[in-house]
């Protein structure tokens, strides 16, 4: 069985930076996502666990940091009511931000019959797209009533974080408050320690989601294929998006066509299997891409 992973994001300069991606390689790890601006280098990396304490300590001669990023490797549906500026800005657009920082990739999905408290609805289209993402943020408006009378919005198969205005709100799901509706940007003190609240909540379910993960874990770790699927399907290299494949809990997303793209996908060797033995390849909900599920590590083997 393959070694668990842990996604970590480094900090440091490009000096020398080559030779530390040589020595990630070397380590059997694997450079997820890499920025370099003007002389400073920011990468996400996934290292096996038993050499990330190793890892702390070879960074310290490039004078580089690891920074803490408990939602590295997870995709996150950021779902307002609707589109309209009543519900999207700003708040919406600063808690998508926020989670990036620590790791997570985050989509911001908007409602087409979310708004109003006696009509709102959401389609099985939509909550099929926002359940293939790992967790959700709900991101609400101001009113107790309101928030209460649209609980039916949040019964989607993944774990759920809601927030909105009210401090406290008697509903079924984690709730942060202090993130309703507002006219500017979320700078204030009591705004701030919400979101980091809201990024404590959503930890606690990830890690959750995880240790459920550990008892009997995908045949590949996520980032294994990701590193797989590089090497062996050139066309990845075209795709203009910043993060061609994103890494989930338990599977990518592939951002290529799926039409085009899924049987040369499925059948890309992954070991002694074929990738479509070891996973579930079907089209995404979102623009066509190329939706990969792994199996658990006793379906296959077992």
């Amino acid at each position: 069985m393959e070694e668990m992973y842990e996604i970590v994001r480094y900090e440091g300069g490009v000096y020398r930076n080559n030779i530390l991606k040589e020595w990630i390689e070397d380590v059997g790890g694997f450079i997820i996502q890499e920025h370099v601006m003007q002389l400073d280098v920011y990468m996400t990396v996934a290292l096996p666990k038993s050499e990330l304490e190793n890892f702390k300590r070879e960074i310290k001669k490039y004078k580089g940091k690891v920074v803490e990023t408990p939602l590295a490797g997870i995709e996150v549906a950021v779902v307002a009511p609707s589109l309209s500026r009543h519900h999207l800005p700003h708040t919406a657009c600063d808690i998508a931000e926020y989670l990036r920082r620590y790791g997570a990739k985050s989509n911001m999905i908007g409602l087409s019959h979310g708004a109003g408290k006696n009509i709102s609805s959401i389609k099985e289209k939509e909550k099929r797209l926002i359940e293939e993402h790992d967790i959700a943020v709900y991101v609400m408006g101001n009113f107790e009533s309101c928030l209460k009378d649209k609980v039916h919005l949040f019964d989607v198969d993944i774990p759920v974080v809601v927030t909105g205005g009210p401090e406290k709100l008697d509903i079924p799901y984690p709730y942060v408050g202090n993130l309703g509706r507002r006219a500017q940007r979320l700078r204030h003190s009591e705004e701030r320690q919400a979101l980091k609240k809201m990024v404590e909540e959503i930890t606690k379910l990830i890690n959750k989601k995880r240790e459920e993960l550990s008892y009997d874990p995908p045949i590949v770790p996520p980032v294994v294929l990701k590193d797989i699927l590089e090497k062996e399907v050139e066309d990845i290299f075209g795709i203009l998006s910043p993060m061609p494949i994103v890494t989930q809990l338990d599977g990518l997303r592939v951002k290529l066509d799926y039409d085009t793209y899924h049987e040369k996908i499925e059948n890309v060797k992954v070991g002694k299997y074929l990738l479509k033995d070891i996973t579930e390849v079907r089209r995404s909900y979102m623009k066509n891409y190329i939706l990969i599920k792994i199996k658990p590590t006793s379906e296959v083997v077992g």
